[in-house]
């Protein structure tokens, strides 16, 4: 059943759990947690704190900063303050944090203390970046007349309502995305979106309830963690999030915190299940988990098999994009799954499988390209009015996966029409690698092409040409792309060739790599 009630304004949803949960948890990380009827009250007086420092309706707010309760707090604040909250990933370096200040031209950014040294650094070399406030999730405040402390600005404010006007169809979020063009893409997600998919997918196919604990070691500058902790606080749940996902971590939270569900990439599955099966674990060693949630990625049916066998519990697999607020097709805790397949289409998805050429449907079975339409879809590309006018055509959004689907609606993921690479949930454009790659003086020419990998799936793999009579090695373009991207884009190898062979209007023929 689709829970329609929960498709309201987050300050409208967060003041009616906190009546109905008040001193639950909602949120947890290893040093704080936060009931619901704090949260209530915390991201009202920090919307009113954002406004204050000048946060206008319809204006953005940059959050670069750690996993945390914070983070999460800041995401809710920023959408009651009646902006548009742009979480970025906090392992960004200063040449992609340039390019997202530039981007997305924030009235204010949040960060965290570890941070704050780049943003101030990034700010000065960006047109008005000098006028920019800074709110500090922890730590001292630099400059304390013009950038705030992220508690002394909650204290301050404690008395004052937030603005809560946002429309629901009003842009939320702003997510970036890779594509096609090498620089990612800033996706705009409204809250009715976001909160349809919670709706319609997340709850009635987990069946999550008050009773769930949700264990996210995955970055909320993606939708899919992001969407899952409204679902867990649409359902009176807690989310316990961890900074990052590292085995010991990972495993040591799921029994400390009894979590009954834990958000994956088909990468970090690889990962637990290495480590269990070293330990020597047993299927019943997390009793209260219920299942594993998988998305970013396929997650090749061998893997699944060996970690239900190995965990005893079921892998559920999702299927959607940042574009379509997530999850378009999954499976359920409930009914039969099809090794390999992502489920069904959610309710208020259409869904069909077209040629990538001639759009029309292709035949039940046959395999082409998955396009959607339903209420999950973005608004667009921020500023990028031609790349959302090829994305979203006639109503219908072009996903650029290949898929088929069966007589009973199921849908298997079968490849991509786009050339992104997915290393382990993580999607990456060959043409900002290759971007970076170009700026050296020994190149000339390269490519960038995906590999196969046992662990992540795919890895970036590139083919350079050399400038002529030039030495430069494998190693040292690795460690000029390592200083110039986060770390999942760098190349996993490099390879020199003497030519990088094209089609007559200059596109690379990838296949030949």
């Amino acid at each position: 059943m689709i829970r329609t009630d929960v498709v309201q304004p987050l300050g409208e949803l967060l003041g009616r759990q906190a009546v109905a949960y008040g001193n639950r948890a909602a949120l947890s990380d290893p040093g704080r947690s936060v009931t619901y009827a704090q949260l209530d009250a915390r991201t009202a007086s920090l919307a009113a704190g954002l406004a204050s420092l000048g946060v206008r309706h319809g204006e953005r707010v940059l959050l670069f900063m750690r996993n945390s309760v914070s983070l999460v707090e800041a995401h809710l604040a920023t959408v009651r303050a009646e902006a548009t909250a742009v979480c970025i990933s906090a392992a960004s370096t200063p040449d992609e944090l340039q390019f997202f200040l530039q981007d997305s031209d924030p009235r204010v950014v949040v960060t965290d203390a570890t941070r704050m040294p780049l943003v101030t650094q990034c700010l000065r070399d960006v047109a008005g970046g000098a006028r920019v406030p800074v709110v500090v999730a922890d730590g001292d405040v630099a400059q304390p007349g013009r950038h705030a402390a992220f508690e002394g600005l909650i204290s301050a404010h404690s008395d004052t309502s937030a603005p809560d006007g946002l429309p629901l169809d009003a842009p939320a979020w702003m997510l970036y995305t890779s594509g096609t063009t090498g620089r990612p893409k800033g996706v705009l997600l409204s809250q009715r979106s976001m909160l349809w998919v919670v709706a319609a997918a997340w709850l009635p196919f987990l069946e999550l309830s008050s009773d769930d604990v949700a264990l996210s070691p995955l970055p909320l500058s993606h939708s899919y963690p992001l969407d899952v902790t409204l679902a867990l606080l649409a359902a009176g749940g807690r989310t316990h999030l961890l900074e990052r996902f590292t085995t010991p971590e990972v495993m040591a939270a799921l029994g400390r915190e009894q979590a009954t569900l834990l958000l994956c990439v088909p990468t970090t599955i690889t990962f637990l299940l290495n480590a269990v099966e070293d330990a020597g674990f047993q299927p019943d060693a997390f009793p209260a988990l219920r299942f594993l949630l998988t998305a970013g990625a396929v997650v090749p049916a061998a893997v699944v098999q060996r970690a239900e066998r190995r965990l005893g519990v079921p892998v559920l697999d999702a299927y959607g994009s940042t574009e379509a607020s997530t999850a378009i097709a999954l499976n359920g805790v409930r009914g039969g799954r099809i090794p390999g397949s992502c489920g069904v289409a959610a309710p208020g998805w259409a869904v069909r499988i077209v040629g990538p050429t001639t759009g029309r449907d292709v035949p039940v079975g046959e395999e082409g390209e998955l396009i959607a339409r339903g209420p999950g879809v973005m608004l667009g590309y921020h500023n990028r009015p031609t790349e959302t006018a090829q994305t979203l055509r006639d109503g219908w959004y072009r996903t650029g996966d290949l898929a088929r689907q069966d007589r009973n609606s199921y849908i298997t993921i079968s490849g991509r029409v786009k050339d992104i690479i997915i290393r382990g949930g993580e999607n990456i454009a060959p043409a900002e690698i290759e971007n970076v790659l170009m700026h050296h003086s020994a190149v000339v020419d390269c490519a960038v092409v995906g590999r196969p990998d046992d662990v992540y799936g795919e890895v970036p793999a590139a083919y350079v040409v050399r400038a002529p009579e030039a030495t430069v090695t494998a190693d040292e373009l690795m460690s000029w792309c390592a200083g110039r991207l986060a770390r999942f884009k760098v190349p996993a190898s490099v390879h020199f060739i003497e030519e990088i062979q094209k089609t007559a209007s200059g596109k690379v023929k990838r296949h030949l790599l």
